[in-house]
């Protein structure tokens, strides 16, 4: 019995390990890969990106964007009127009718001078791998610009890489966030998780028909 206990204690000891390691190894290979694709808004302007991608994140409870978010959009849309891409597509949760990043994105783009007509709202972004799925999948992106915090833009790249697309991130790291030690954190797993969606092609939770981003971008509204 004591050399079964001791069997088992030796194969889960060995698994842990393996999977710490498992961890370690996606995250480093993650961030090593995609680092070459974090550029500043001059290289971005000359990538000629079918569209900026803007990441969704929290929205206060009045419907304005929070702090993270304003910071993401801020980046997008400077790209935009750099000339990175002449569509943007803000991508969040709408998973109910009370809550709406998308919208909220939307407006708060429209604010600084945004024509409505050319920003696209992907409802159904309700994680960042599901973002990218659907800019190629259903908005047919194939080069995009992505517009959000460096710890964040890692996955970002390396998951619109994974779907297809050719792509490269802008960092909107102006600020510090009392938060960002939760946030790095969070990512190790998330990193992991998205690895192993890209790796079996796993399809986002909503496809639907296609969204031409030829048209005007209100047809998602």
């Amino acid at each position: 019995m004591l050399k079964l206990i001791g069997g088992l204690v030796k194969l889960l000891l060995a698994l842990a390990i393996a999977a710490v390691l498992f961890v370690v190894g996606v995250n480093a290979a993650i961030i090593l890969g995609t680092r070459g694709e974090i550029v500043d808004e001059a290289s971005a302007a000359s990538f000629d990106a079918d569209a900026v991608v803007v990441l969704g994140a929290s929205v206060m409870p009045d419907g304005t964007p929070s702090d993270i978010l304003k910071s993401r959009l801020d980046q997008g849309i400077a790209l935009y009127f750099a000339g990175a891409a002449p569509k943007i597509i803000v991508s969040g949760d709408n998973g109910t009718e009370s809550y709406n990043e998308c919208w909220a994105m939307k407006r708060y783009a429209i604010s600084r001078g945004v024509p409505s007509e050319d920003v696209f709202c992907d409802h159904a972004g309700f994680s960042t791998y599901e973002t990218m799925y659907r800019a190629h999948h259903v908005f047919g992106a194939e080069r995009v610009v992505i517009a959000t915090q460096t710890y964040h833009l890692y996955r970002a790249i390396f998951d619109a890489k994974g779907v297809g697309m050719e792509a490269v991130g802008v960092s909107d790291d102006d600020r510090a966030y009392v938060s960002q030690h939760w946030y790095d954190l969070r990512e190790i797993p998330a990193r992991t998780k998205d690895f192993l969606q890209v790796l079996f092609s796993v399809p986002s939770t909503f496809v639907g028909d296609p969204i031409s981003l030829d048209q005007s971008g209100d047809v998602t509204n």
